[in-house]
């Protein structure tokens, strides 16, 4: 129907994921000569001819609708005054001018497309009685769907006539013309601080040179981090060639904290305004290391490189800017060249990283196929291994001499300061006693519930009750979807020591799109189960076969309720010792709980195959069978009978990759009981009791009063 809305597909190429796929048009009838649609757009008054159209005949086009290009429509308030400049979105088609003649436009077409430009139309009754400010202009109307807040409240909408619908977006005009200026007091005495400190103790860190400029601290670690720059020889001052652009620079500030939150360092960073990737060692890898020397009754010491970017060699012609707040005088038109490279340069970490590799190399050592990130030299109790998380180094060997050595040695090599024995290792606390090492999060879970706002709530015991099950929840009252995917994110990075919250984290990850009370409610739930075991942690203890690879995997069977897809669970130790674990949903529907279990076990041979190369490249031993538990007598015959039958020829064949696993001898499955089965937590939710029960069999205790 001519005039209806209609929605022309969007074929411009490259389209990111999160990008339109069509957008809503004028219906103008059928082009002639062709069978594709004529559409008008009213953002660029252009006539659009294209195939791919939906039509919605029963909606006509609402003229004093305003698009702000990307499909979202407002309204103008009624009753706006003459005087009122009118909103930012608001469309103006246009008027006849004086003497205007008949309109004339061009047409231009192509394989897939033509675009006709138009003249201005004439102006709508409905724009004019807008633009007028008449009493027959259409009242305000919010189009979007009110969202809430995680913790109560509403996300405010433009602009609307009604005082009852909440408010999503406002201009930043309108939140300043609601704010009174606040006049900074200066300090009467010397003693005294001023607001402008006051606001930066408060925040922490500045954010720009201009707020650490007045600092003492700051001004003294910008001074130590250029004094470092210049000594490294990392730039000449020069003349900008002719044809190339410099790079700006900036400063980053950081405050350095121990475990109790006290500031320990007042660190300052020049960057370069790029994007910063470095190769860093799992933390799968790290418990490993942290297993290992538990077992073996070694020590972990830690490395702290001191400006590492900056040994980097570059290749590359790079030009910077004069950093602000040392730009030489009489010289301010030049630009820096850089001979090494500096933070936030894309080929800074790859440089630092060959240097380090080819350091290390000179030194004896050799770097691991199976672990790019960690390093072994010698063999048996003298043997020394390296883990490296970008400029973070972390060493452990059973010779205290031969330790020493290699800190000495990478002292000559590089700026290095020896942290001692590691207790704080990227948020994760570490306590190493003379027959068992702890890992856990306190700190940052205390930081994780007071950013939402739960570190005084009631503390439950199950992050998800039995039984219950998530699902889309279409009908419910969305929430903010960026609000729950950083708790999400918060959530998950405590997984690194806390495997009793992987399956209910893992379960609130799936619903990430559009999350509703519902699922904020299970949020919430696991942040009070967090609550009551703040405490809790992992242990590792010494002594036992240090080559003992050991594994458990369970399944359920299709408990999710959006497509019937099961979640399946592993669980590794080295020696007793909890170092790698996963709860997911597997990618393919299983028709019986034998077949999820089977192709879960599949799954934990891929992660059991890549510690037994670990092991074996780290400890320089032959590698020896990895012990898989699994509680499915059918799912274990399935494993190691290799004929094909009607239960499982439908089974996709990267899965049967376990039975060869199991001929080769690399993997040897087990049957275990139920009661037993080290993976149920991560499979399903279990009641208090039980749950206790399981995470002591996973290996968490309560590290008030640790009792390995």
């Amino acid at each position: 129907m001519f005039g209806c809305t209609a929605h022309a597909k969007n074929s411009a190429p490259h389209l990111k994921k999160l990008d339109d796929r069509s957008k809503a048009l004028v219906y103008f009838g059928v082009e002639e000569g062709s069978k594709a649609h004529r559409l008008y757009d009213p953002d660029t008054k252009k006539i659009i001819v294209s195939r791919d159209v939906i039509l919605e005949e029963s909606e006509m086009w609402e003229w004093g609708l305003v698009s702000d290009g990307n499909n979202s429509v407002e309204f103008i308030v009624e009753g706006e005054s003459d005087s009122d400049t009118l909103s930012s979105g608001e469309v103006n088609l246009g008027g006849e001018q004086p003497g205007q003649t008949e309109p004339v436009y061009t047409e231009t077409t192509s394989a897939d497309s033509s675009i006709v430009v138009l003249p201005d139309l004439p102006q709508s009754p409905v724009a004019e009685s807008i633009q007028t400010g008449s009493q027959s202009a259409p009242a305000a109307v919010n189009l979007s769907t009110p969202q809430q807040s995680l913790f109560g409240g509403n996300i405010s909408t433009p602009g609307s006539g009604d005082s009852s619908e909440p408010m999503r977006f406002r201009n930043l005009s309108e939140i300043y013309d609601e704010t009174s200026e606040v006049e900074l007091q200066e300090p009467e005495s010397e003693t005294e601080n001023s607001d402008a400190e006051a606001l930066l103790v408060d925040s922490g860190e500045p954010t720009c040179y201009r707020e650490a400029a007045g600092h003492q601290e700051w001004l003294e670690a910008m001074k130590k981090e250029m004094e470092s720059i210049e000594k490294n020889r990392t730039w000449e001052l020069v003349k900008l060639p002719v044809g190339k652009k410099p790079i700006g620079l900036k400063w980053v500030y950081k405050l350095k904290k121990n475990t109790e939150g006290e500031v320990v360092k007042h660190k300052a960073r020049l960057v370069a305004k790029g994007y910063v990737f470095a190769p860093v060692a799992r933390l799968d890898t790290v418990r490993f290391f942290l297993a290992l020397a538990a077992n073996l009754g070694w020590r972990v010491h830690h490395l702290d490189v001191k400006f590492a970017f900056l040994h980097g060699d570059l290749e590359e012609e790079v030009y910077v800017s004069q950093p602000e707040g040392f730009v030489v005088k009489g010289k301010e038109h030049c630009v820096l060249r850089l001979s090494k490279a500096l933070y936030g340069l894309k080929q800074a970490p790859r440089a630092w990283n060959v240097k380090l590799d080819n350091s290390l190399k000179k030194l004896g050592f050799s770097r691991c196929l199976s672990e790019q990130a960690v390093y072994t030299r010698g063999e048996g109790p003298d043997a020394v291994i390296l883990g490296v998380y970008v400029d973070d180094l972390i060493v452990t060997g059973g010779n205290p001499t031969k330790i020493k050595e290699f800190k000495d040695e990478m002292m000559s090599e590089f700026e290095m300061t020896d942290l001692g024995l590691l207790s704080h290792y990227l948020g994760i606390e570490v306590d190493q006693k003379d027959d068992y090492i702890t890992v856990k999060q306190t700190s940052y879970a205390k930081k994780v519930l007071g950013q939402f706002g739960m570190s005084g709530c009631n503390s439950t015991k199950t992050p998800m009750d039995p039984g219950s099950k998530l699902d889309a929840d279409k009908g419910g009252e969305p929430v903010d979807s960026t609000e729950y995917r950083r708790m999400i994110g918060c959530l998950r990075y405590l997984l690194h020591t806390r495997p009793d919250l992987s399956y209910s984290v893992g379960l609130a990850s799936r619903f990430m799109e559009r999350p509703t009370v519902m699922h904020v409610k299970a949020e919430k739930q696991i942040l009070r189960y967090l609550q009551g075991t703040l405490e809790h942690g992992l242990v590792y203890v010494q002594g036992g076969d240090a080559g003992q690879l050991v594994g458990y995997n369970d399944s359920d069977h299709g408990s999710d309720l959006v497509n019937r897809r099961s979640t399946g669970g592993m669980a590794f130790y080295l020696n007793e010792n909890l170092i790698t674990w996963n709860s997911y949903k597997q990618k393919t529907v299983s028709l019986s709980s034998c077949e999820a279990e089977f192709m879960a076990a599949t799954a934990a041979a891929q992660q059991a195959l890549w510690l037994r190369s670990l092991f074996s490249e780290v400890m320089k031993e032959k590698p020896k069978a990895v012990t898989l538990f699994v509680d499915n007598n059918s799912a274990i015959a399935l494993m190691k009978n290799a004929v094909f039958h009607g239960r499982s020829k439908h089974i996709d064949i990267k899965y049967h990759f376990i039975r060869e696993c199991i001929e080769r001898g690399e993997i040897m499955v087990k049957r275990v009981g139920t009661n037993e089965q080290k993976a149920d937590a991560l499979t399903k939710p279990l009641p208090g009791g039980k749950l206790t029960v399981m995470n002591h069999l996973l290996g968490m205790r309560e590290l008030r009063s640790c009792q390995a």
